[in-house]
């Protein structure tokens, strides 16, 4: 088999691993390291400090992983079937609304023990060859890489969009050592379109392209462990992990799959949860229905100090209020403040 055929090999059975699209690009992020390093300089990464930790690491992947001239870059669907619409579960205020993304197993887990399968799929044809798995768990550029290996472009809101598939999916990559024929990279179909930066509801896209992550949902609701800053908080609206905003406004997004993949389905009812269920869960039950999900991500104080915000701004029924007044005490300072907030939304003279 000579490099070529093995190509198009990688890409067949990359779909027979459960990838709805596999592309291959070379190493070369010079443009998206400009942008990264202003990003970066304009401190828009906020508390994320891991994002310039690694230097040059990030946009030069052999540096990373040493020998690497070749990056396979993958896309899986993700979003899951529903009796009901994100955007009716954003409308119920009595009920919690995570990231759809994170409403089922990890897509960390799923995504990479697909792309070891692939990896060892083309060991069988190949023999040993050099290579490493990454799904968003290191210094890797993976939507810039993404673009170059055709699988989307990059959006006005910073995600990648598919012609064909809106942007519902997530992204792995495997660097390799292997010297293949790289694909052609995708071009920009945002037009004058500003559909996402209109809806934002904290204003994180700052214009097009650009994304001030300390303003965004997904960064304080995830990412941020301290307390979400005030002037925010009432955005936020009942959005307790993540926000998908941006995407269910996206026109692309018509074209969008619902995910086949059964590890995607939601878990423990998280699709449209009571607020006030939530709260009540102890740490215990919250590790206990969080194994295997990237709801971990946010730990369980960071988890009730999202639900006590979105309690706040929820109708101040007598569930809603008892269930507040019972964490007004909580040992946790972080949780106390938002909770304390939450009641004062409610009861503004106490």
């Amino acid at each position: 088999m000579n490099i070529s055929e093995l190509a198009v090999q990688i890409k067949t059975w990359g779909a027979e691993f459960g990838f709805q699209q596999t592309g291959i690009t070379d190493t070369d992020l010079s443009t998206a390291e400009q942008h990264l390093q202003t990003w970066l300089a304009d401190k828009q990464h906020g508390a994320m400090e891991y994002m310039a930790r690694h230097g040059t690491k990030r946009s030069r992947p052999a540096e990373l992983l040493p020998g690497t001239c070749r990056v396979i870059s993958v896309r899986m669907d993700c979003l899951p079937k529903e009796q009901s619409t994100p955007d009716e579960q954003l409308g119920k205020t009595q009920h919690g609304y995570i990231a759809r993304y994170a409403l089922g197993r990890d897509y960390h887990k799923v995504l990479r023990s697909r792309l070891q399968k692939l990896a060892s799929r083309i060991e069988q044809s190949i023999g040993e060859f050099g290579y490493r798995a990454f799904v968003d768990s290191a210094p890797v550029m993976e939507k810039p890489l993404a673009r170059k290996a055709g699988l989307g472009w990059i959006g006005k809101h910073t995600n990648l969009i598919n012609k064909q598939a809106g942007s519902w999916f997530m992204l792995g990559e495997l660097y390799t050592d292997l010297p293949l024929p790289v694909d052609d990279p995708a071009t920009d179909h945002c037009g004058s379109c500003r559909a996402c930066i209109d809806i934002c509801p904290t204003g994180a896209i700052t214009k097009p392209y650009v994304l001030d992550a300390r303003k965004c949902i997904s960064y304080l609701t995830i990412e941020l462990t301290g307390s979400i800053p005030v002037e925010y908080r009432t955005a936020i609206g009942n959005r307790i992990f993540g926000c998908d905003d941006c995407q269910l406004v996206c026109p692309w997004n018509k074209f969008a799959q619902h995910t086949l993949e059964k590890d995607f389905a939601p878990r423990h009812g998280l699709d449209s949860p009571e607020l006030t269920g939530l709260f009540s869960w102890t740490e215990g039950e919250w590790q206990s229905k969080t194994t295997g999900s990237a709801i971990r991500r946010a730990g369980y104080q960071g988890w009730l100090r999202n639900i006590a915000v979105a309690l706040g701004n929820a109708s101040p029924t007598p569930e809603v209020l008892q269930a507040l007044e019972s964490k007004k005490n909580h040992p946790s300072e972080l949780v106390k403040e938002h909770v304390i907030w939450a009641l004062t939304q409610h009861h503004p003279n106490k």
